[in-house]
């Protein structure tokens, strides 16, 4: 019994009160989180009703996951219950993301037929930090341009852009895509032909041209071979030719054809679906207008 009066309890009765095993309020003893209160003449373990009350919090902080190392803080008044609840929120947010990042990648391998060779390079890539990611990106694109100040302003400033990261909450798709992108901008053939894509705009431009003239043009080609699709003019007919006229004037062909034959490519379409892919917006990359316009320069400059 207590100084107080009040009766002390054995750890089967502290067990029966709180309904824990005598095992687990051994444990917590031991490691010092539930500090014995006085000892029997058989040396038996003695609790009182504020052993309750600590055990009861115990349980709780442990509940929500907790460590001893933090509960045994919490109860010497070291930490507050709020500092550990806050930085126990943060290391849960870190593990719910690597989860959310295992579970796209188990959905993508099961979905792709994945091998073992395959997944193990997936979910490297899609385990790299943010800053590696975004490094593996600017590298890229600082190669891309590098020497080349006579690029369009524009162009290069898109390209910086789409240093993008994978979500905190990725799709499988998003994975899918990031590990396609990943893969691609550090595949040597593709960076070349980026690279001479880069290569053409600057050589091609005048001191005089202003930033935004690559783009105006491939807005514009968008407009006038995609309503020239719907209604079904093909790039053979007489029709295509107004359309030519209109997208480029008086400048020469061969000139414009080998350009479009430089700068848009498949592999750069899938470029850019990858980018909308991963930031949410996914993108056309209007590969079919490009493609009807490059038909009819061919279909003229042979005969």
């Amino acid at each position: 019994m207590n100084d107080d009066g009040t009766a002390l309890l054995t750890i089967g009765a502290l067990a029966r009160a709180t309904g824990l095993t005598v095992r687990t309020i051994r444990y917590w003893s031991d490691e010092g989180a539930l500090p014995v209160v006085a000892r029997s003449a058989g040396g038996y373990r003695l609790y009182d009703a504020g052993s309750v009350a600590r055990l009861e919090l115990i349980r709780t902080l442990r509940e929500l996951g907790l460590g001893l190392d933090d509960v045994r803080r919490v109860l010497a008044g070291e930490r507050t219950v709020a500092e550990v609840a806050a930085a126990h929120v943060a290391a849960l947010d870190t593990q719910i993301q690597s989860l959310r990042v295992t579970r796209a990648v188990l959905s993508t391998v099961a979905r792709r037929g994945s091998t073992a060779e395959e997944m193990t390079l997936m979910n490297k890539l899609a385990r790299l930090s943010a800053a590696e990611r975004r490094r593996i990106m600017e590298e890229f694109v600082e190669e891309l341009f590098h020497g080349l100040d006579s690029v369009d302003s524009d162009i290069h400033e898109r390209m910086r852009q789409t240093a993008v990261n994978l979500p905190d909450d990725p799709t499988p798709e998003q994975v899918d895509a990031w590990v396609e992108l990943a893969e691609m901008v550090q595949d040597p053939g593709f960076r070349a032909q980026m690279r001479g894509a880069a290569e053409f705009n600057a050589a091609d431009r005048r001191h005089d041209t202003p930033p935004g003239a690559s783009t105006w043009f491939a807005k514009r080609l968008v407009e006038l071979a995609g309503r020239a699709r719907e209604q079904g003019v093909d790039p053979a007919a007489p029709e295509a030719e107004k359309v030519l006229r209109d997208l480029i004037g008086t400048a020469d062909r061969a000139t414009v054809l080998d350009r479009m034959r430089r700068v848009h490519h498949p592999r750069l379409a899938r470029y850019r679906e990858l980018v909308g892919v991963l930031k949410g917006t996914p993108v056309s990359a209007h590969e079919e207008d490009f493609a009807w316009v490059v038909a009819a320069l061919e279909f003229r400059a042979g005969r």
